[in-house]
């Protein structure tokens, strides 16, 4: 399989939230995360307002492709992540809100805190202590230290360590 190149992940945390805020009214709604299906992926395009290309991604055997929807509401699909597993921590290849959680005019605060909070769920229950890695565009190096607490590793490798991953679970989960 082509090696796919990676520039960074480009997320922004704007807020940690305890599940996603609705951004008008403030009210707090739980989620859940499962992955993604194929009949599903037909409908995560560009045109739909999705900006990567999702149906290359799901073609790493050794990625899993996770949703994030709105419990009892599962055909909204409000963010997606890409994450493989390691043999001692998770790595987030990929990482993005619906489009209509994205800018001034956004639905919901905390899509992508909750996707990294996952993230370091799975890495738990995978054996790898909550330690979650990915790489960062070099303009969000400093936001993903202050937002997160992730550590910046040296080039544009970022880690989330243990104790960072239990706030950001006992947050979201």
């Amino acid at each position: 399989m082509k090696k796919q190149k990676n520039s960074g992940l480009g997320f922004i945390i704007d807020k940690l939230t305890n599940s996603i805020e609705n951004v008008q009214s403030g009210d707090s709604f739980p989620t859940e995360i499962s992955l993604l299906t194929k009949v599903e992926l037909k409908n995560i395009t560009k045109k739909n307002g999705w900006r990567f290309n999702w149906a290359s991604e799901i073609k790493f055997p050794e990625r899993d492709i996770y949703k994030l929807t709105i419990a009892n509401n599962p055909n909204i699909i409000q963010g997606i992540v890409s994450l493989e597993v390691k043999a001692d921590h998770v790595h987030m290849h990929l990482i993005e809100s619906a489009a209509f959680n994205i800018g001034t005019n956004k639905t919901y605060y905390g899509v992508p805190g909750n996707l990294v909070a996952f993230a370091c769920k799975l890495s738990f229950q995978r054996g790898g202590e909550g330690y979650v890695s990915f790489v960062a565009k070099t303009r969000l190096v400093d936001h993903y230290i202050e937002s997160l607490g992730a550590v910046h590793f040296g080039g544009h490798l970022m880690v989330i360590t243990t104790e960072v991953a239990l706030k950001l679970i006992n947050k979201y989960f």
